[in-house]
């Protein structure tokens, strides 16, 4: 008698064609239009290339022409700045502002609501606004500080020290509602029979919130930290928009660098190598945010 087939193990095969075949399509286009363009870029990078003339190899040339080149060095510092100014002040809002609201607030959907807006509002549109609210002759932003008695009004977007803060406000205002719902919905995650086990015990907010929330919030901060990081280091509507990186560069960031070198210069080598130097950047901030992981956020 010929022995049955494993049906268990048809079905699980049955399965893993199924999966394979609902998941192709995403796969084909991650190839496309990810993995396929970071291998041409890294390709790239060690060529000089305008579009229009043939290929020359260059092999490191590019990389050692960006650690010379003033500007690029520029631009590193500015996106530095940029990230380690927004990336704290927005998570401190954020939370302070998912606190507030999960303590049960009278229109608590309509808050959600208001603070989510500028997350799902186009950031050309949200960036000209802006651009007419730090304006330095009629902008509604001096015209509040007149108000209030200060003299020296600052020109913002004109101004060397005042062009970034401008950028970075903004920035903060439009991304200050998605990691807000994020806090949240973590904070509303926590029991609060644990916070109330904790009052008993005699526990101060303070307390409860350093020795219960925060702990218990922690793997919603990770996340939270992982995705401002990245999304801070790949800015560039604001930039492009409000004050085209001037000026004399204090707005000129990492990815308008990239842009400026690639579609306005024609050096997609230079461009391509400027890329690959953030992609090591961020690859290098993200794995450090992992093995820290284990030493400030508690799974459970």
């Amino acid at each position: 008698m010929a022995p049955r087939p494993d049906k268990p193990g048809a079905m699980a095969r049955a399965e893993e064609r199924a999966a394979w075949l609902v998941l192709a399509p995403s796969l084909v286009l991650f190839l496309a239009f990810t993995v396929v363009p970071v291998i041409s870029a890294f390709i790239i990078s060690f060529t000089e290339w305008n579009l229009f003339n043939a290929v020359n190899f260059v092999g490191f040339g590019n990389y050692v022409g960006l650690l010379h080149d003033e500007i690029f060095l520029k631009v590193l510092g500015n996106t530095g700045y940029f990230v380690l100014v927004s990336v704290p002040i927005q998570i401190a809002i954020a939370l302070l502002c998912a606190l507030a609201l999960n303590r049960g607030v009278r229109g608590q959907t309509f808050f959600r609501v208001v603070y989510f807006l500028p997350v799902v509002t186009s950031t050309v549109a949200a960036a000209l606004v802006w651009s007419w609210l730090f304006n330095s002759n009629f902008g509604l932003i001096n015209a509040g500080l007149s108000l209030v008695g200060v003299t020296d009004l600052p020109k913002w977007m004109g101004s060397t020290k005042w062009a970034m803060p401008a950028v970075i406000i903004v920035s903060i205002w439009q991304n200050l509602g998605y990691a807000m719902v994020l806090f949240l919905a973590g904070l509303q995650n926590i029991h609060q029979e644990v916070r109330d086990a904790a009052e008993l015990d005699g526990a101060t907010g303070w307390d409860r919130f350093w020795t219960i929330t925060l702990p218990l919030l922690s793997p919603t901060m990770f996340f939270v930290l992982i995705i401002s990081i990245i999304g801070s280091f790949q800015v560039f509507e604001l930039v492009f928009v409000m004050t085209k990186a001037g000026p004399a560069n204090a707005t000129n960031t990492l990815v308008y660098y990239i842009y400026q070198n690639g579609f306005q210069f024609y050096q997609m080598g230079y461009a391509s190598a400027a890329a690959m130097i953030l992609f090591l950047i961020v690859l290098v901030f993200t794995l450090a945010q992992y093995r820290l992981q284990d030493r400030w956020v508690h799974y459970g």
